[in-house]
């Protein structure tokens, strides 16, 4: 029997990759006048944001400053003043965005609210999360709140064992197979994948074969965990 139940924040209770996707198109735009291959931009921010999360951490900040890193190394140092600072603007207009939660995502989690113990856990920059958590309006409906540096086996056994939580009685729901999937089924337990529309290319991985389930959305879960 499952009695607690951890959602996953970005992409899973509201739109963040969708944001990062736009922001990379008009990184893309800036660089034009620069470079003809869009592809290459495309490959050396990705990897630039691989290299820097170690120095960085997940999030906007880290993102921006590896399209600054990437605009530099792609233009031999040639770019502008005014097109870094363009750079940074982007960044802003991404921190002060709005939350736009996913479709069913504030039915669902009042639903469950009182009928399941509800944890929040999501990686990032601690000050942007906290920032995105309190615009969502849904804080006040989780029982706790983590915000994790990453997302990995070590981390959810710290968490289940800090809240007293038993792996078998607990599931976890969110979009990315590599972060929300994978390590809560290594250390015992549930997991139910519900895919966003889009994905950043470092969280790709391939789906468990088992002791998994997969729903559209949101709205999928309450039933879901019925029959459980």
């Amino acid at each position: 029997m499952i009695d607690t139940i951890a959602f996953d924040g970005d992409d899973t209770l509201w739109h963040n990759e969708s944001l990062f996707s736009m922001t990379q198109d008009r990184f893309r735009a800036l660089l034009a006048n620069h470079l003809a291959d869009p592809a290459d931009i495309d490959r050396r921010l990705l990897q630039a944001e691989r290299e820097n999360l170690r120095v960085y951490g997940y999030g906007i900040k880290g993102f921006v400053l590896s399209m600054i890193e990437t605009a530099v190394d792609l233009t031999d140092g040639r770019i502008g003043g005014r097109d870094i600072q363009s750079l940074v603007e982007f960044g802003k207009a991404m921190l002060e965005h709005p939350v736009d939660l996913l479709d069913g995502v504030q039915e669902v989690v009042e639903a469950l609210s009182g009928r399941y113990r509800l944890l929040l856990v999501t990686k990032g920059d601690l000050f942007d999360q906290e920032s995105k958590i309190a615009r969502s309006g849904l804080a006040g409906r989780f029982d706790a709140i983590e915000i994790v540096s990453e997302k990995d086996p070590a981390t959810y056994r710290r968490l289940l064992d800090r809240h007293g939580v038993d792996p078998a009685r607990f599931v976890m729901v969110g979009n990315s197979v590599r972060s929300d999937i994978l390590p809560v089924l290594a250390v015992g337990g549930h997991a139910v994948h519900v895919p966003y529309h889009v994905t950043w290319a470092h969280e790709v991985a391939e789906p468990p074969t088992e002791n998994y389930r997969r729903i559209d959305n949101l709205h999928g879960l309450p039933p879901l965990l019925a029959a459980w």
